[in-house]
Protein backbone atom coordinates (compact mmCIF):
# COMPACT_ATOMS: atom_id res chain seq x y z
CA UNK A 1 0.00 0.00 0.00
CA UNK A 2 3.01 2.32 0.70
CA UNK A 3 4.14 1.84 -2.79
CA UNK A 4 0.56 3.18 -4.25
CA UNK A 5 0.97 5.83 -1.91
CA UNK A 6 4.49 6.66 -3.18
CA UNK A 7 3.61 6.08 -6.64
CA UNK A 8 0.43 8.77 -6.56
CA UNK A 9 2.53 11.39 -4.69
CA UNK A 10 4.92 11.25 -7.23
CA UNK A 11 2.57 11.48 -10.21
CA UNK A 12 3.23 7.95 -11.68
CA UNK A 13 -0.17 6.21 -11.13
CA UNK A 14 -3.35 7.53 -11.56
CA UNK A 15 -5.99 8.10 -8.47
CA UNK A 16 -7.90 5.38 -8.96
CA UNK A 17 -5.61 3.02 -8.63
CA UNK A 18 -4.85 3.95 -4.94
CA UNK A 19 -8.67 4.07 -4.68
CA UNK A 20 -9.05 0.60 -6.14
CA UNK A 21 -6.23 -1.18 -3.86
CA UNK A 22 -7.46 0.35 -0.89
CA UNK A 23 -10.54 -0.31 -1.78
CA UNK A 24 -10.12 -3.89 -2.50
CA UNK A 25 -7.61 -4.56 0.41
CA UNK A 26 -10.93 -3.32 2.82
CA UNK A 27 -12.99 -5.65 1.19
CA UNK A 28 -10.97 -8.66 1.48
CA UNK A 29 -10.31 -8.43 5.32
CA UNK A 30 -13.85 -8.00 5.91
CA UNK A 31 -14.64 -9.75 9.45
CA UNK A 32 -17.76 -9.74 11.97
CA UNK A 33 -17.86 -6.22 13.61
CA UNK A 34 -17.57 -6.93 17.39
CA UNK A 35 -18.13 -3.35 18.22
CA UNK A 36 -21.11 -2.63 16.29
CA UNK A 37 -24.36 -3.78 16.96
CA UNK A 38 -27.71 -3.44 14.72
CA UNK A 39 -30.46 -3.21 17.21
CA UNK A 40 -32.81 -6.63 17.28
CA UNK A 41 -35.79 -5.91 16.08
CA UNK A 42 -37.32 -8.53 14.12
CA UNK A 43 -38.79 -11.56 16.19
CA UNK A 44 -38.65 -13.77 12.77
CA UNK A 45 -35.90 -13.76 9.96
CA UNK A 46 -34.90 -11.02 8.13
CA UNK A 47 -35.74 -11.72 4.82
CA UNK A 48 -33.92 -8.18 2.85
CA UNK A 49 -31.92 -5.35 3.10
CA UNK A 50 -31.69 -2.06 1.20
CA UNK A 51 -29.18 0.68 1.89
CA UNK A 52 -30.04 3.73 0.03
CA UNK A 53 -27.41 5.59 -1.91
CA UNK A 54 -28.01 9.13 -1.50
CA UNK A 55 -26.20 9.01 2.04
CA UNK A 56 -25.17 5.35 2.35
CA UNK A 57 -26.57 5.96 6.29
CA UNK A 58 -29.80 5.13 6.65
CA UNK A 59 -31.20 1.21 6.05
CA UNK A 60 -34.84 -0.69 5.84
CA UNK A 61 -34.97 -4.14 6.92
CA UNK A 62 -37.90 -6.56 6.18
CA UNK A 63 -39.19 -9.16 8.32
CA UNK A 64 -40.85 -13.07 8.04
CA UNK A 65 -43.00 -10.78 10.71
CA UNK A 66 -44.50 -8.50 8.59
CA UNK A 67 -42.30 -6.02 10.21
CA UNK A 68 -39.95 -3.25 8.31
CA UNK A 69 -37.36 -1.33 10.32
CA UNK A 70 -35.42 1.61 9.31
CA UNK A 71 -31.97 2.27 10.92
CA UNK A 72 -29.35 4.57 11.39
CA UNK A 73 -26.17 3.57 10.58
CA UNK A 74 -24.11 6.68 11.48
CA UNK A 75 -21.92 6.43 14.80
CA UNK A 76 -22.34 9.91 16.66
CA UNK A 77 -20.97 8.68 20.07
CA UNK A 78 -17.55 9.21 19.09
CA UNK A 79 -17.27 5.51 21.10
CA UNK A 80 -15.65 2.81 19.24
CA UNK A 81 -18.59 0.22 20.51
CA UNK A 82 -22.07 1.19 19.74
CA UNK A 83 -25.70 0.04 18.30
CA UNK A 84 -27.35 1.11 15.10
CA UNK A 85 -30.45 2.12 16.22
CA UNK A 86 -33.64 1.49 14.78
CA UNK A 87 -35.26 5.32 13.94
CA UNK A 88 -38.57 3.68 13.43
CA UNK A 89 -40.80 0.71 12.39
CA UNK A 90 -43.94 -0.34 11.08
CA UNK A 91 -44.76 -2.73 13.76
CA UNK A 92 -47.49 -4.89 14.16
CA UNK A 93 -49.64 -1.86 15.69
CA UNK A 94 -49.17 0.27 12.66
CA UNK A 95 -52.32 0.35 10.71
CA UNK A 96 -50.57 -0.35 6.81
CA UNK A 97 -48.51 -3.17 8.44
CA UNK A 98 -48.17 -6.29 5.76
CA UNK A 99 -50.49 -9.17 6.89
CA UNK A 100 -47.53 -11.39 6.11
CA UNK A 101 -43.87 -12.21 5.12
CA UNK A 102 -42.12 -8.86 3.72
CA UNK A 103 -39.77 -10.23 0.65
CA UNK A 104 -38.61 -7.07 -0.44
CA UNK A 105 -37.89 -3.33 0.53
CA UNK A 106 -36.28 -0.71 -1.64
CA UNK A 107 -35.54 2.69 -1.25
CA UNK A 108 -36.52 5.38 -3.78
CA UNK A 109 -33.30 5.34 -6.17
CA UNK A 110 -32.76 9.13 -5.97
CA UNK A 111 -34.76 10.37 -2.74
CA UNK A 112 -34.66 8.72 0.87
CA UNK A 113 -38.01 10.60 0.83
CA UNK A 114 -39.82 7.46 -0.27
CA UNK A 115 -39.81 3.51 -0.16
CA UNK A 116 -41.10 0.50 -1.01
CA UNK A 117 -42.06 -2.84 0.30
CA UNK A 118 -43.53 -6.08 -1.36
CA UNK A 119 -45.08 -9.24 1.16
CA UNK A 120 -46.87 -12.40 0.14
CA UNK A 121 -50.16 -10.57 1.35
CA UNK A 122 -49.94 -9.74 -2.15
CA UNK A 123 -49.44 -6.00 -2.07
CA UNK A 124 -46.99 -4.10 -3.03
CA UNK A 125 -46.91 -0.57 -1.06
CA UNK A 126 -45.34 3.06 -1.47
CA UNK A 127 -44.16 4.87 1.51
CA UNK A 128 -43.76 8.09 2.75
CA UNK A 129 -40.90 7.93 5.05
CA UNK A 130 -41.32 11.22 7.27
CA UNK A 131 -45.01 10.41 7.84
CA UNK A 132 -44.16 6.53 7.99
CA UNK A 133 -47.54 6.25 5.80
CA UNK A 134 -48.70 4.50 2.89
CA UNK A 135 -49.09 6.87 -0.15
CA UNK A 136 -49.68 4.31 -2.54
CA UNK A 137 -51.01 0.69 -2.52
CA UNK A 138 -51.29 -1.75 -5.60
CA UNK A 139 -52.90 -5.49 -5.12
CA UNK A 140 -51.99 -8.61 -7.27
CA UNK A 141 -53.72 -12.08 -7.71
CA UNK A 142 -50.67 -13.80 -6.59
CA UNK A 143 -48.00 -13.79 -3.69
CA UNK A 144 -45.34 -10.62 -4.23
CA UNK A 145 -41.65 -12.27 -4.37
CA UNK A 146 -39.94 -9.63 -5.71
CA UNK A 147 -39.99 -5.86 -6.86
CA UNK A 148 -37.66 -3.45 -8.05
CA UNK A 149 -36.89 -0.25 -9.44
CA UNK A 150 -34.36 1.21 -11.58
CA UNK A 151 -31.35 2.32 -9.78
CA UNK A 152 -30.62 4.97 -13.40
CA UNK A 153 -33.66 5.24 -14.65
CA UNK A 154 -34.79 8.88 -15.60
CA UNK A 155 -37.63 9.10 -17.90
CA UNK A 156 -39.57 6.66 -16.60
CA UNK A 157 -40.97 5.27 -12.76
CA UNK A 158 -41.18 1.70 -13.49
CA UNK A 159 -41.33 -0.63 -11.05
CA UNK A 160 -40.97 -4.52 -11.98
CA UNK A 161 -42.83 -6.76 -9.75
CA UNK A 162 -42.19 -10.57 -9.88
CA UNK A 163 -45.52 -12.93 -8.25
CA UNK A 164 -46.58 -16.21 -8.31
CA UNK A 165 -48.25 -15.41 -11.29
CA UNK A 166 -46.28 -16.11 -14.75
CA UNK A 167 -46.69 -11.97 -15.99
CA UNK A 168 -44.35 -9.91 -14.90
CA UNK A 169 -45.67 -6.60 -14.02
CA UNK A 170 -45.22 -3.53 -14.56
CA UNK A 171 -46.06 -0.88 -11.90
CA UNK A 172 -45.72 2.80 -13.06
CA UNK A 173 -44.98 5.31 -10.17
CA UNK A 174 -46.41 8.12 -11.26
CA UNK A 175 -49.46 7.45 -12.58
CA UNK A 176 -50.09 4.90 -9.74
CA UNK A 177 -51.45 1.90 -12.02
CA UNK A 178 -49.98 -1.19 -13.69
CA UNK A 179 -49.29 0.14 -17.00
CA UNK A 180 -48.26 -3.21 -18.76
CA UNK A 181 -46.70 -6.61 -18.12
CA UNK A 182 -44.16 -9.03 -20.22
CA UNK A 183 -45.14 -12.64 -21.24
CA UNK A 184 -42.96 -15.31 -21.62
CA UNK A 185 -42.55 -16.57 -17.99
CA UNK A 186 -43.93 -20.56 -17.85
CA UNK A 187 -43.89 -20.42 -13.65
CA UNK A 188 -43.95 -17.54 -10.83
CA UNK A 189 -40.97 -15.03 -11.08
CA UNK A 190 -38.93 -15.13 -8.12
CA UNK A 191 -36.83 -12.35 -8.76
CA UNK A 192 -35.85 -9.09 -10.78
CA UNK A 193 -33.68 -6.80 -11.57
CA UNK A 194 -33.40 -4.10 -13.67
CA UNK A 195 -29.76 -2.91 -15.36
CA UNK A 196 -27.74 -0.34 -13.70
CA UNK A 197 -26.20 0.80 -17.09
CA UNK A 198 -29.47 0.70 -19.14
CA UNK A 199 -32.95 2.56 -18.29
CA UNK A 200 -35.18 0.15 -20.02
CA UNK A 201 -33.16 -3.00 -19.51
CA UNK A 202 -34.90 -5.63 -17.16
CA UNK A 203 -33.40 -8.94 -16.15
CA UNK A 204 -36.57 -11.73 -14.92
CA UNK A 205 -35.98 -15.33 -12.98
CA UNK A 206 -38.39 -18.00 -12.63
CA UNK A 207 -39.48 -21.32 -11.24
CA UNK A 208 -39.51 -22.21 -14.87
CA UNK A 209 -35.64 -22.10 -14.79
CA UNK A 210 -35.01 -19.77 -16.96
CA UNK A 211 -33.95 -16.04 -17.12
CA UNK A 212 -35.08 -13.43 -19.70
CA UNK A 213 -33.43 -10.33 -20.61
CA UNK A 214 -36.27 -7.52 -21.54
CA UNK A 215 -36.56 -4.02 -23.41
CA UNK A 216 -39.46 -2.49 -21.83
CA UNK A 217 -39.84 -0.33 -24.91
CA UNK A 218 -40.18 -2.92 -27.39
CA UNK A 219 -44.03 -4.15 -27.56
CA UNK A 220 -42.13 -8.25 -28.41
CA UNK A 221 -40.45 -7.19 -24.86
CA UNK A 222 -38.26 -10.18 -24.60
CA UNK A 223 -34.60 -9.34 -25.99
CA UNK A 224 -32.58 -13.14 -24.78
CA UNK A 225 -33.54 -16.18 -23.05
CA UNK A 226 -30.23 -17.15 -21.56
CA UNK A 227 -29.22 -20.48 -21.99
CA UNK A 228 -26.69 -22.39 -20.29
CA UNK A 229 -25.86 -23.99 -22.89
CA UNK A 230 -24.79 -21.11 -25.25
CA UNK A 231 -27.13 -22.74 -27.79
CA UNK A 232 -25.11 -26.12 -28.58
CA UNK A 233 -27.47 -28.61 -29.47
CA UNK A 234 -26.28 -32.28 -28.01
CA UNK A 235 -27.96 -34.64 -25.55
CA UNK A 236 -27.41 -33.64 -23.03
CA UNK A 237 -28.77 -30.21 -23.66
CA UNK A 238 -32.11 -30.80 -26.33
CA UNK A 239 -34.22 -31.14 -23.41
CA UNK A 240 -33.20 -28.43 -21.49
CA UNK A 241 -32.74 -25.81 -24.22
CA UNK A 242 -32.94 -22.28 -23.48
CA UNK A 243 -32.67 -22.90 -19.80
CA UNK A 244 -30.49 -21.00 -17.11
CA UNK A 245 -30.55 -22.98 -14.53
CA UNK A 246 -31.62 -27.30 -13.75
CA UNK A 247 -33.94 -26.11 -11.31
CA UNK A 248 -35.69 -22.87 -9.94
CA UNK A 249 -34.11 -19.87 -10.34
CA UNK A 250 -33.92 -17.83 -7.66
CA UNK A 251 -31.53 -15.12 -7.50
CA UNK A 252 -30.46 -12.43 -10.03
CA UNK A 253 -27.64 -8.89 -9.82
CA UNK A 254 -25.89 -7.18 -12.10
CA UNK A 255 -22.67 -6.38 -11.78
CA UNK A 256 -22.12 -2.65 -10.76
CA UNK A 257 -21.15 -1.60 -14.11
CA UNK A 258 -24.15 -3.87 -15.92
CA UNK A 259 -22.23 -5.40 -18.55
CA UNK A 260 -22.79 -8.63 -16.81
CA UNK A 261 -25.31 -10.77 -14.71
CA UNK A 262 -24.70 -13.32 -12.09
CA UNK A 263 -27.67 -15.87 -11.26
CA UNK A 264 -28.19 -18.17 -8.72
CA UNK A 265 -30.25 -21.81 -9.23
CA UNK A 266 -31.69 -24.40 -6.86
CA UNK A 267 -29.52 -26.79 -8.60
CA UNK A 268 -26.47 -25.26 -6.38
CA UNK A 269 -24.86 -23.32 -9.29
CA UNK A 270 -24.12 -19.91 -9.99
CA UNK A 271 -23.67 -18.23 -13.61
CA UNK A 272 -22.21 -15.43 -14.95
CA UNK A 273 -23.69 -14.13 -18.22
CA UNK A 274 -22.53 -11.69 -20.91
CA UNK A 275 -25.62 -9.19 -20.26
CA UNK A 276 -25.21 -8.00 -23.94
CA UNK A 277 -24.90 -11.10 -25.88
CA UNK A 278 -26.39 -13.16 -23.24
CA UNK A 279 -23.59 -15.61 -23.24
CA UNK A 280 -22.90 -18.46 -20.82
CA UNK A 281 -19.17 -17.02 -19.47
CA UNK A 282 -18.58 -20.75 -18.24
CA UNK A 283 -16.57 -19.51 -15.05
CA UNK A 284 -16.88 -21.96 -12.17
CA UNK A 285 -17.81 -21.40 -8.54
CA UNK A 286 -18.42 -24.65 -7.96
CA UNK A 287 -21.32 -25.84 -5.68
CA UNK A 288 -23.09 -23.10 -4.33
CA UNK A 289 -25.54 -24.16 -1.95
CA UNK A 290 -29.34 -22.74 -2.27
CA UNK A 291 -32.10 -24.68 -0.72
CA UNK A 292 -34.36 -21.01 -0.47
CA UNK A 293 -37.87 -21.83 -1.90
CA UNK A 294 -38.06 -18.08 -3.12
CA UNK A 295 -36.19 -14.99 -3.53
CA UNK A 296 -31.93 -15.06 -2.15
CA UNK A 297 -30.91 -11.30 -2.12
CA UNK A 298 -26.82 -11.48 -3.10
CA UNK A 299 -24.56 -8.21 -3.50
CA UNK A 300 -21.69 -7.42 -5.53
CA UNK A 301 -18.78 -4.70 -4.95
CA UNK A 302 -17.89 -1.74 -6.38
CA UNK A 303 -14.96 0.00 -7.40
CA UNK A 304 -12.67 -3.33 -6.15
CA UNK A 305 -9.98 -5.26 -8.69
CA UNK A 306 -11.16 -7.62 -9.03
CA UNK A 307 -15.13 -7.37 -8.02
CA UNK A 308 -16.39 -9.56 -5.75
CA UNK A 309 -19.73 -11.27 -5.01
CA UNK A 310 -21.21 -11.73 -1.69
CA UNK A 311 -23.86 -14.70 -1.53
CA UNK A 312 -25.49 -15.99 1.22
CA UNK A 313 -24.50 -20.04 1.71
CA UNK A 314 -26.32 -21.79 4.45
CA UNK A 315 -25.49 -20.12 7.80
CA UNK A 316 -22.67 -18.35 6.36
CA UNK A 317 -21.80 -16.09 3.50
CA UNK A 318 -19.44 -16.98 0.43
CA UNK A 319 -17.38 -14.25 -0.57
CA UNK A 320 -15.89 -15.11 -4.46
CA UNK A 321 -14.18 -13.03 -7.50
CA UNK A 322 -16.61 -12.65 -9.81
CA UNK A 323 -14.39 -13.20 -13.27
CA UNK A 324 -12.55 -16.16 -12.02
CA UNK A 325 -14.63 -18.00 -9.85
CA UNK A 326 -12.27 -17.85 -6.68
CA UNK A 327 -13.66 -18.52 -3.46
CA UNK A 328 -11.51 -15.98 -1.01
CA UNK A 329 -12.91 -16.29 1.73
CA UNK A 330 -16.46 -17.52 4.01
CA UNK A 331 -17.63 -15.25 6.78
CA UNK A 332 -19.35 -16.70 9.49
CA UNK A 333 -21.27 -15.08 12.41
CA UNK A 334 -25.17 -16.15 11.87
CA UNK A 335 -26.45 -19.12 13.68
CA UNK A 336 -29.23 -19.81 10.80
CA UNK A 337 -29.56 -19.58 7.38
CA UNK A 338 -28.54 -16.45 5.18
CA UNK A 339 -31.17 -14.79 3.24
CA UNK A 340 -30.33 -11.58 2.38
CA UNK A 341 -26.72 -9.51 2.29
CA UNK A 342 -26.17 -5.97 0.99
CA UNK A 343 -22.89 -4.14 0.33
CA UNK A 344 -21.80 -0.53 1.46
CA UNK A 345 -19.80 0.73 -1.03
CA UNK A 346 -18.93 4.21 0.28
CA UNK A 347 -17.23 2.79 3.35
CA UNK A 348 -16.48 -1.13 2.40
CA UNK A 349 -19.05 -2.90 4.58
CA UNK A 350 -21.57 -5.85 4.56
CA UNK A 351 -24.51 -6.34 6.36
CA UNK A 352 -26.41 -9.35 6.45
CA UNK A 353 -29.78 -10.93 7.57
CA UNK A 354 -30.90 -14.31 8.39
CA UNK A 355 -33.69 -16.73 10.04
CA UNK A 356 -31.97 -16.41 13.38
CA UNK A 357 -33.33 -12.32 13.22
CA UNK A 358 -30.28 -11.00 13.42
CA UNK A 359 -28.68 -8.50 10.93
CA UNK A 360 -25.01 -8.49 10.77
CA UNK A 361 -22.41 -6.05 10.47
CA UNK A 362 -18.83 -6.68 8.49
CA UNK A 363 -16.23 -4.37 8.45
CA UNK A 364 -12.79 -4.22 7.36
CA UNK A 365 -10.42 -4.84 10.03
CA UNK A 366 -8.57 -2.27 11.48
CA UNK A 367 -5.54 -3.23 10.99
CA UNK A 368 -3.41 -5.67 8.35
CA UNK A 369 -2.54 -9.85 9.89
CA UNK A 370 0.49 -9.73 11.46
CA UNK A 371 2.92 -11.87 9.10
CA UNK A 372 4.57 -15.04 9.99
CA UNK A 373 8.27 -15.77 9.64
CA UNK A 374 7.36 -17.81 6.34
CA UNK A 375 5.87 -15.32 4.74
CA UNK A 376 8.43 -12.28 6.02
CA UNK A 377 11.04 -14.02 4.09
CA UNK A 378 12.29 -11.98 0.86
CA UNK A 379 9.76 -12.67 -2.22
CA UNK A 380 6.96 -14.61 -0.22
CA UNK A 381 3.25 -13.48 -0.40
CA UNK A 382 2.23 -15.82 1.64
CA UNK A 383 0.38 -13.40 3.80
CA UNK A 384 -1.12 -11.89 1.25
CA UNK A 385 -4.88 -13.01 -0.08
CA UNK A 386 -4.78 -14.67 -3.02
CA UNK A 387 -7.21 -12.41 -4.77
CA UNK A 388 -3.86 -9.44 -4.72
CA UNK A 389 -2.77 -11.75 -7.28
CA UNK A 390 -4.45 -10.14 -10.50
CA UNK A 391 -5.53 -7.12 -8.41
CA UNK A 392 -3.22 -4.44 -9.92
CA UNK A 393 -3.45 -4.73 -13.75
CA UNK A 394 -2.56 -1.79 -16.04
CA UNK A 395 -6.30 -2.59 -17.11
CA UNK A 396 -7.13 -0.76 -13.81
CA UNK A 397 -6.23 2.73 -15.11
CA UNK A 398 -9.20 2.11 -17.91
CA UNK A 399 -11.69 2.48 -15.49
Amino acid sequence: MLGFLWARQSGLDSPIRLTRAETTRRVLSLELNKDRDVESIHENGVNTLDIEHVEGRYMLSGGTDGVIVLYDLANFSKNLSYTCKSLCKVGKGHPDVHKFSVETVQWYPHDTGIFTSSSFDKTLKIWDTNSLRVAEVFHFDGTVYSHHMSPVATKHSLIAVGTKNPKVQLCDLKSGSCSHILQGHRGEVLAVCWSPRYDYILATASTDSKVKLWDVRKATGCLLTLDQHNGEKSKASSEAANTAHNGRVNGLCFTSDGLHLLTVGTDDRMRLWNSSSGENTLVNYGKVCNESRKGLKFTVSVGCSPEFVFVPYDSTIAVYTIYSGEKISVLRGHYNHVDCCIYQPQFQELYSGSKDCKVLAWVPALREPVPDEDSEKPGSRAHLNPAFDDAWSSSDEDG
